[in-house]
């Protein structure tokens, strides 16, 4: 008797939302393949620059004109400054984005990373208006995905409790925390004050690329991450009403 194969997904592989997402990274990395002056374009036209929006008249207007003011809210989460910092947003994202894209499925997926990219670049309006350096880098959107992830992560089936064998989609479905009582979950606290501890002492993520240097948007990390953790109800498709069936 010949047992049929079985249709579970083992947790260690990738959604393709993710794997597209990924693959869309690294094909616009390969920018820096391009002469410098070409490059540097690419990085003003695309980067977030908080000066785009002040009242000081600049000699020289930035590239990407008017329209910038617009796209740049999501376009500079896709433009890195070197290969490690792709890389380091990329391992982040394996864990926290593969489980967030399974549950939200692409679209929703791919709207998220968007929605918490703005509020990101938001963030960094606000702490840094005159600024003129680019802004470029995936961390805000990434580290909304780390705080949705952690709306279900630590449920018990969720895919910090996984086991190898394990189904990816069902530990991705599991019934999410309400926020209120997510808040008081020790587990949850010991998460954020690691996750906030790093990104204030080490200003890991996002970088902002200057004339003086990289310096650490941190606070971008922080837009991103709150704007993740209260918008997740938002995106998440499992009824907390009937969620426990999907488990």
């Amino acid at each position: 008797m010949h047992t049929a194969p079985s249709s579970r997904e083992p947790i260690l592989t990738l959604p393709g939302a993710l794997s597209a997402y990924i693959l869309l990274l690294a094909v616009i990395h390969l920018r820096m393949l391009l002469p410098p002056e070409y490059d540097n374009w690419a990085t003003e036209a695309f980067g977030f620059i908080p000066q785009r929006y002040g009242d000081t008249l600049l000699d020289t207007p930035f590239a990407g004109g008017e329209g910038a003011k617009i796209w740049s809210f999501v376009s500079y989460s896709l433009l890195h400054a070197n290969f490690s910092h792709i890389a380091f947003n990329v391992l982040w994202l394996l864990p926290f984005g593969s489980a967030v894209a399974r549950r939200f499925g692409p679209a929703r997926f791919f709207m998220f990373m968007a929605v918490t990219a703005v509020a990101g670049a938001f963030a960094h309006l606000f702490t840094h208006p005159h600024d003129v350096a680019p802004m470029v880098g995936a961390s805000a959107a990434v580290s909304g995905a780390m705080a949705a992830a952690i709306r279900f992560a630590f449920v018990q089936g969720g895919f910090l409790s996984f086991r190898l064998g394990d189904d990816a989609d069902e530990a991705a479905r599991v019934p999410a925390q309400p926020l209120s009582e997510a808040l008081r979950d020790p587990r949850v606290l010991a998460f954020l004050a690691v996750w906030f501890g790093i990104n204030i002492v080490f200003g890991v993520g996002s970088i902002a690329v200057g004339t003086e240097g990289a310096s650490v948007a941190w606070q971008a990390h922080i837009g991103g991450f709150f704007a993740g953790l209260l918008l997740f109800s938002l995106f998440d498709p499992v009824p907390q009403d009937n969620a426990g069936a999907t488990r």
